[in-house]
């Protein structure tokens, strides 16, 4: 009865296994992080040219204080 109770054990567990539902691809979505790679470069570029002189002046100025 022992062994029996084993097999059906293993028989519910291999059940479950194969079932079960499968775990998703955890590479990730590439077009996604490209997108966001992208448009941060983006949006680093026109603040930077927006912003162009009053960054010069602060670096001048924090850089002027420091010696």
């Amino acid at each position: 009865m022992e062994h029996l109770d084993a097999a059906l054990l293993r028989l519910h567990a291999t059940l479950l296994a194969l079932t079960a539902p499968r775990s998703r691809d955890e590479r990730g979505d590439v077009p996604g992080w490209v997108l966001v790679t992208v448009m941060t470069a983006g949006l680093v570029m026109v603040i930077w040219k927006v912003a162009d002189q009053q960054l010069a002046q602060m670096l001048n100025s924090a850089l002027g204080k420091v010696q």
